[in-house]
């Protein structure tokens, strides 16, 4: 089905892209599929937004679907406004609404990833009747091979005339997570048609002696995807953006806090010992109960409600707002409880605090959103990192605070880079808060042995620079982590 559309649509640009955008699209215009890699903050959707309007005016494709995650779907729109003359239409969960939008002349639509699994059979019967091309935004929302949504994309991938996933974290949290997002764009040609097969290959080793072999197996990854992918860092872009500084503070949980913390600690090590000490080969699997162990270093009133102290991390956060000069300077706060941001937005209002939340609607997140960015009074953004670490430039701020932090390397990086990305003028900070000698540590472990993990596999940096970096066993740090006092 070819659509007529009244008037020719004016299918140019507004804007020219950096050099290092406009090598991208060159790179892949005139692939089947492929995967745009770059880092966060320099323009993915520029790069998507060019790509699509050269399919359109060389006729390669009728329409194009541009899948996102719900609270992104506005912010496509605004994009495709600020750099084409493209008018696009959203699909929405209104079945009856997508059917008739879907039999109209319609050159772009936007839509979030649920809509296609929702609309399935309507979706797959469209795609048949014409040549749609698919864009796949934050991608790593398809990683997990075994998710009903994930396979519904797989079904349909061979049914789009051109397929582009992207992300900037291709390796959202383990090198593993790339397989299912590739399996949509090849079918299992470049990494294998078995995900436990990739996994077993590809997962993070437990314990230092087993990282022998280990970066020889994760360099090869990105040789199986150099022919199809584009990838660019800050650095390797050539952009002359203001430095990151990435900043550690360590504070002494107080005393009540430190009671409750030995408490949990002490139950969770009775649980994890066997007879052959502690069982944390497979830490994926007790993630859950550690999370404990991090909401005790973070506030304890999120797992003891007759907590009323001030928690240390709280006391060195007001600290900090001294030696950042806050009244100068915007701040990003990040946590990964909802509970967290409620209770500081309480405790920080003479600061006029915005909160972003999986609890608040998405019109009420981007009006806290829009307040922070607008009003100069303002001068904190509370967020989960679920809520809002993608798909926003909030470069009116230079400070992200971690008050603390998931196991999730995507939720870290994603957010920080709010901050640090085109447009941003100010040298850039990040904070971490860490509570001494808890679970805050290995966390800290963790997300740097995941974090070189990614990097080997994306192609940012050598298995040499790779095997300096990764020097620490998670495996004793964890165990380490759960001594007892008595037992250290």
């Amino acid at each position: 089905m070819a659509f007529v559309l009244r008037k020719p649509p004016k299918l140019s640009a507004k804007h020219e892209g950096y050099p290092y955008q406009l090598d991208a699209v060159r790179a892949i215009k005139s692939l089947p599929y492929a995967a745009i890699f770059h880092e966060q903050g320099l323009g993915k959707t520029k790069i998507a937004i060019d790509l699509m309007l050269l399919w359109l005016s060389e006729d390669v494709v009728d329409t194009v679907f541009v899948v996102t995650k719900k609270t992104l779907v506005q912010n496509w729109c605004d994009e495709l406004a600020s750099h084409c003359h493209v008018t696009p239409r959203i699909l929405s969960g209104n079945r009856r609404d997508n059917s008739i939008s879907l039999n109209s002349p319609v050159l772009v639509y936007v839509m979030n990833y649920e809509v296609i699994s929702s609309n399935f059979d309507l979706i797959r019967d469209f795609l048949r009747t014409c040549r749609v091309g698919a864009v796949l935004d934050e991608s790593q929302k398809i990683k997990n091979p075994d998710a009903r949504l994930s396979a519904c994309f797989h079904s349909l991938a061979k049914e789009f005339t051109r397929r582009v996933i992207m992300t900037g974290t291709p390796v959202a949290n383990r090198p593993y997570d790339v397989w299912s997002q590739v399996k949509f764009l090849d079918g299992g040609e470049a990494l294998g048609d078995s995900f436990d097969d990739f996994k077993k290959f590809a997962d993070l080793p437990s314990t230092l002696g087993k990282t022998k072999e280990y970066g020889f197996q994760l360099a090869g990854i990105i040789d199986k995807l150099k022919r199809f992918s584009v990838r660019e860092t800050k650095s390797s872009a050539g952009l002359n953006l203001p430095s990151k500084t990435i900043l550690t503070h360590l504070v002494a949980l107080e005393s009540r806090q430190a009671a409750i913390y030995s408490s949990y600690r002490d139950d969770m090590s009775y649980e994890l010992q066997s007879a052959d000490g502690f069982v944390t080969d497979n830490a994926e699997d007790i993630l859950k109960r550690l999370l404990r162990l991090v909401q005790c270093a973070s506030n304890p009133a999120l797992v003891d409600d007759t907590y009323d102290e001030f928690p240390a991390k709280y006391l060195k956060l007001v600290e900090l707002f001294d030696d950042i000069n806050i009244w100068s300077n915007k701040v990003i706060i990040w946590t990964g409880f909802i509970d967290n941001v409620e209770w500081l937005c309480g405790k920080l209002e003479e600061f006029m605090p915005q909160k972003v939340h999986g609890y608040m609607s998405v019109s009420d997140r981007n009006q806290s959103i829009r307040r922070f960015k607008s009003n100069k009074d303002c001068r904190i953004l509370l967020a989960t990192p679920g809520a809002a670490k993608e798909g926003l430039t909030l470069t009116v701020a230079n400070h992200a605070i971690f008050y603390d932090r998931s196991f999730s390397l995507d939720d870290y990086i994603q957010a920080q880079d709010r901050i640090h990305r085109i447009s941003q003028t100010e040298e850039c900070f990040v904070h971490n808060i860490l509570a001494k000698n808890t679970i805050d540590e290995w966390v800290d472990d963790l997300l740097n042995a995941k974090y070189q993990a990614a990097r080997l596999v994306q192609g940012d940096i050598s298995k040499d620079s790779f095997d300096t970096e990764f020097n620490f066993d998670l495996s004793d740090a964890l165990a380490q982590i759960l001594l007892s006092d008595k037992d250290k």
